[in-house]
């Protein structure tokens, strides 16, 4: 393929909020995936249920987590929040992230997502990071102590994780999963929005975006 070649989207990526969802931590990845002509769609307990996140904004989701099938997304995406360590009232989007990396769908968590796929033993045996290792260890039922990397953000198979304080590289790691952009393009894309890299904006303005084609 040449360097301005895409994946082709099909199936939905879906992000999951709830009450306290960072904001932050997604943001590029979701902007971008709907710039390359992927559709997100929000997943809460209860679609009819507002969630407010962290910094106050009320989203309405579009889909009750009961009624999301791995086979219909594309990607799960699993966002930071303070309810993630309080209690395991989350834990129901952890069995969910279960049932994906079962069928073959990809995951990916940031920040506090990742200690909950740390307590449902998610993360054993994957390469995985986080904030810190040690706010792994302290997570109930987490033994993958050895499989835990010092990195910004890692993929392992179908696992993508990253701790709270990388964005970029976290979306970085998702389009690579997908195959958003070809690895020249996605390597320009992290230049400049990671390292503000003025010489990385010419290689992504002639990669066209979908709708350019």
């Amino acid at each position: 393929m040449s360097d301005t070649a895409r994946a082709t989207p099909g199936k939905p990526v879906h992000l999951a909020v709830y009450d306290t969802y960072a904001d932050w931590e997604t943001g590029h990845t979701t902007a971008h995936l709907t710039r390359r002509g992927y559709r997100v769609r929000t997943v809460a307990f209860a679609a009819e249920e507002p969630v407010t996140t962290m910094g106050g904004v009320r989203i309405l989701p579009d889909l009750a987590l009961a009624g999301l099938r791995p086979e219909d997304s594309s990607l799960l995406i699993l966002t930071g929040a303070s309810l993630w360590d309080s209690g395991d009232t989350l834990a129901p989007f952890a069995a969910k992230a279960r049932e994906f990396l079962a069928a073959g769908v990809p995951v990916a968590a940031i920040c506090g997502a990742t200690a909950g796929l740390a307590r449902a033993g998610l993360l054993d045996g994957r390469r995985h990071t986080s904030a810190a290792a040690e706010y792994l260890a302290a997570q109930p039922g987490y033994a993958g102590a050895p499989d835990y990397v010092e990195v910004d953000a890692v993929t392992d198979a179908d696992l993508v994780t990253a701790g709270p304080t990388e964005p970029v590289a976290f979306a970085r790691e998702v389009f690579a999963r997908l195959e958003v952009y070809e690895p020249v393009v996605l390597d320009a894309w992290y230049r400049l929005f990671h390292d503000s890299d003025a010489g990385a904006y010419p290689v992504l303005m002639g990669a066209a975006e979908p709708d350019d084609a």
